[in-house]
């Protein structure tokens, strides 16, 4: 099993395999059409036709021709392709159309791009950036990476050798991160950790002890805060806030989210849900002037609370996360930093004292009564895995693609809350990728424990449960498996 998950994470981490790619430039589109041989473990072999985006190895492959090859076995799959929209419905007959596992042809050079097309999988909206080509047949396909498709239809794949790929049926997809770290995989991220934040104890961590930018992922301390002035009885959900000329400012930049205009009105309730769920940076700044007077005295209060939780590596500059820029002749651009160990303390301490959090998070959509507008959430996961209850997003240039996710995960007795870091990846294309991967195998690690590796973060002493309640939960535990 060992080294059919090194196999799966190797394939993974060149998203796919090594592709016999077509005597075409890759300087006329920004796609390469390649072919792969398919094999399934019911013996059947086929040729997939693969498209490489932008880079070498970076592989998205036929659903048709994998339909096909999948075709009378436990994991068969319909497809319903146009122009923009996919739906893949797993435990169907595929009905061919002809171009299935036939060879590029001369005529068939994609004019497509990668992007977020309409995917339902079983009739449920689910999240995968994929490319949708109209080949010269007149008939559309669609192409999408080899491990989004085994996430979707729960099975294992591997990679026996260049140009080939197998898939295995009748074994559930699984996830090792020590295998994914020691191909590299990781190298394209700043930092990821996996944990289970109701005992504190982390199933893997990659650099997680270093400092980065958190970019808008920094609004989880700033709610953090808003739910203890709640929680104190300075600040009421349904109170209405006035908003100011500078949280106008900022709504009519190029940073602007929500569309607020100084002398409006809007409710604490809605300013939350406005910074949590499309990231209003106004709304963020809304609350801290609400809170504090201004921005300067909140970032005073974000760091005092830093030190009270312990974040020995958090540095705030402004409640959104965006650059903040010195009043220098040639100005300094800082950004919130922390770490992902630190990042775990908080949302673990967020989680435990305000729960409700997650019913906001959770939600894809939210009404803004207040003001008259709906948002919509920018996390990804919600549509990917059922158990997935936030937590929040966060873009900068110089922090990369960020995502902090919780799920839940039952153990008999006790719900738990596990949460996946991941910081600075490429784009968002990777952050939801490596998102739902750590994710996945949080819920295994929950289920089996943790994998076994030289890097076993669950041994350090930092990494021993925050909460008095939590620590003698798993002394008993301990004791009893003694």
């Amino acid at each position: 099993m060992k080294t059919i998950c090194q196999k799966l994470c190797s394939l993974i981490l060149s998203a796919a395999l090594l592709c016999a790619v077509l005597p075409i430039s890759a300087d006329a589109v920004s796609q390469v059409p390649g072919v792969c041989q398919v094999q399934t473990d019911t013996g059947t072999t086929c040729s997939v036709k693969t498209l490489d985006q932008d880079y070498e190895r970076n592989t998205y492959f036929s659903l048709r021709d994998i339909a096909m090859a999948l075709n009378g076995t436990d994991k068969s799959f319909s497809l319903e392709i146009t122009a923009d929209a996919v739906s893949l419905n797993p435990g169907n007959v595929y009905i061919p159309v002809g171009t299935e596992n036939i060879l590029w042809g001369e005529d068939d050079v994609p004019d497509t791009s990668l992007r977020r097309n309409e995917f339902k999988a079983g009739g449920q909206k689910v999240s995968y950036y994929t490319m949708i080509a109209r080949l010269s047949s007149g008939y559309y396909d669609c192409f999408m990476m080899a491990a989004d498709l085994a996430m979707i239809l729960d099975v294992n794949l591997t990679a026996p050798g260049p140009g080939s790929l197998q898939i295995d049926t009748m074994d559930s997809f699984r996830v090792s991160p020590a295998a994914l770290e020691q191909e590299g995989y990781f190298y394209g991220v700043n930092s990821v950790l996996a944990g289970d934040a109701t005992t504190g104890e982390i199933y893997y961590q990659y650099q997680a002890d270093i400092a980065y930018p958190i970019a808008s992922t920094s609004k989880l301390m700033t709610c953090l805060l808003t739910m203890d002035a709640i929680s104190s009885g300075l600040i009421a959900p349904a109170d209405l806030v006035t908003v100011s000329d500078a949280v106008q400012a900022l709504a009519d930049s190029g940073d602007g989210v929500i569309p607020l205009k100084a002398g409006d009105q809007i409710t604490v309730q809605d300013l939350l849900a406005g910074a949590l769920l499309p990231s209003s940076n106004e709304c963020a700044l809304c609350l801290a002037e609400t809170i504090a007077g201004s921005e300067e005295n909140f970032v005073r209060l974000m760091d005092q609370k830093a030190r009270e939780l312990g974040l020995t590596q958090a540095v705030f500059y402004n409640s959104n996360g965006l650059p903040s820029y010195t009043d220098d002749p040639v100005p300094s651009k800082r950004q919130n930093r922390m770490s992902a160990q630190d990042m775990f303390r908080l949302v673990s301490y967020l989680l435990k004292v305000y729960p409700q959090v997650t019913d906001i998070t959770s939600l894809e959509k939210a009404p803004l009564e207040s003001i008259g507008i709906e948002v919509r959430n920018t996390n990804p996961l919600l549509h990917n895995l059922p158990d997935i209850t936030g937590l929040k997003t966060g873009t900068t240039n110089k922090a990369g693609a960020c995502l902090v996710t919780s799920l839940t995960a039952g153990d008999g007795n006790l719900e738990h809350d596990l949460v996946v870091i991941v910081l600075g990846t490429e784009d968002s294309v990777e952050r939801g990728r490596v998102s739902e991967l750590l994710a996945r195998y949080a819920l295994q690690a929950f289920q089996e424990g943790a994998e076994v590796s030289e890097n076993e973060a669950s041994q350090t002493p930092g990494n021993l449960p925050v909460h008095a309640e939590a620590a003698v939960d798993r002394i008993l535990k301990t004791a009893g498996k003694q």
